[in-house]
């Protein structure tokens, strides 16, 4: 009896021991598993340094200086060349070449018309020469006959009366022919100046046809008058519909519009501000360029310029923006107009704060609190929100360097 009773204790004993072992294994395994669960969360450290509170908006770049390029006042235009487009073309380089086969062709023939035109004036100016000296000549001749039959005359009292009065007739016919030859003068002299004149009138006209039409040679070349790159106009002539970016080949009438050359030294940022932001912004506030295309890029600025007026969104709801501009001071060779970006515009600056990311902050009964992590699990720690940002908040009531859970662990472990 006394055996089979020892047997009996220590069985019972021995199944107490292996009830205690089984008991601890599950502690052991519970404590495990919520170690494991705790180390799965992600987790960041609270850092501190200066704070900015930021307001993010979105925008557009824009070029602050644009060059329009019109075709010039000449008839029978075609392309010729075009410079490619989107490529930067330096100031004074070549964008658009015309056709100018047939204008110098026009040059070459009216160059021709101006020698005729020049040879036939200076023939006439050599035969009114001739004819003025020959007219000189005569008129002196016929002075000098006047002068000798006027001497002849003077001897009436001393030769005979017949011969007397035929020096009288002499004179009177001398006189007649010196009057004819005067008139001829003056008649041949008229004639002249009024051949001079209608040669070098047409000689003129001649002469301004050719520098019309060198003038027009020097259009057929448009040059870039700022370094920038070239964005080509839509060539409606084919209707709206069929409306594509000129090429070569195209005719274009005189005045047209043929491309704009944005100035890349004059890029600024075309920003859209809420209306319930506008009041927080002022000019001359920093901000940061962020643009899609480019993201490794932040670019420093600083608002230049807010516009007064408020517009409506494009879906003509309640919702109202303003427009800020920021110049770029140094624009990365890479930028173009109409490149998309996000902007941060700083409102404030807080000396050494605490921040944590945004997403770590939760909200419990109504009051913000974060998880702090304490020996391998997470303890909840109320905390006060100082400013706020996007991706981050300052906060008081945690200390620099403690670990917060970028999750809610509650959460989380409800889930499972």
């Amino acid at each position: 009896m006394r055996t089979g009773r020892q047997r009996a204790r220590v069985l019972v004993g021995w199944a107490g021991v292996l009830a205690l072992i089984g008991g601890a294994w599950a502690g052991v395994y519970r404590i495990r598993q919520t170690q494991q669960t705790v180390s799965d969360l992600p987790v960041a450290p609270a850092r501190q340094g200066e704070f900015l509170v930021i307001v993010r908006c979105r925008g557009e770049l824009r070029a602050g200086r644009s060059v329009q390029l019109y075709a010039p006042i000449v008839p029978n235009l075609r392309i010729s060349w075009l410079a490619p487009s989107g490529e930067v073309v330096p100031e004074g380089q070549p964008v658009i070449k015309f056709d100018s086969s047939s204008a110098e062709q026009q040059l070459v023939q009216k160059e021709a018309a101006l020698k005729q035109a020049q040879a036939t004036l200076e023939q006439a100016v050599a035969q009114a020469k001739i004819t003025a000296q020959q007219d000189q000549a005569d008129l002196a001749t016929a002075q000098y006959n006047v002068e000798n039959a006027r001497l002849e005359a003077s001897k009436k009292d001393i030769v005979s009366r017949i011969q007397g009065e035929e020096s009288r007739i002499d004179l009177g016919v001398a006189e007649q022919n010196l009057k004819a030859q005067a008139a001829w003068t003056g008649l041949h002299t008229a004639a002249s100046n009024s051949q001079i004149a209608a040669l070098t009138r047409q000689r003129e006209q001649t002469q301004a046809d050719v520098d019309v039409t060198k003038a027009r040679l020097a259009q057929m070349v448009i040059n870039a008058p700022v370094t920038g790159f070239v964005v080509f106009a839509s060539n409606n002539n084919q209707g709206p519909v069929n409306a594509k970016p000129f090429a070569v080949g195209d005719n274009v009438f005189a005045g047209m519009n043929l491309a704009e050359l944005p100035d890349l030294t004059t890029l600024q940022m075309d920003i859209k501000v809420d209306e319930i932001d506008r009041g927080r912004l002022a000019i001359g506030e920093e901000a940061r360029i962020h643009v899609d295309a480019l993201p490794e890029l932040a670019l420093p600025t600083k608002i230049g310029q807010i516009s007064p007026m408020a517009e409506l969104g494009i879906d003509m709801s309640v919702t109202r923006t303003f427009r800020a501009y920021a110049p770029i001071p140094h624009p990365d060779p890479r930028l173009r107009p109409g490149m998309n970006g996000g902007v941060d515009l700083i409102v404030r600056r807080i000396a050494n704060a605490i921040s944590i990311p945004a997403k770590a902050l939760v909200t419990r009964g109504g009051k913000p609190v974060v998880y702090v992590a304490d020996r391998g699990n997470y303890r909840p720690v109320e905390v006060q929100v100082v400013a706020r940002n996007p991706d981050e908040a300052a906060i008081s009531g945690v200390p620099a360097g403690a670990l917060v859970a970028l999750a809610d662990p509650e959460k989380r472990e409800s889930k499972k």
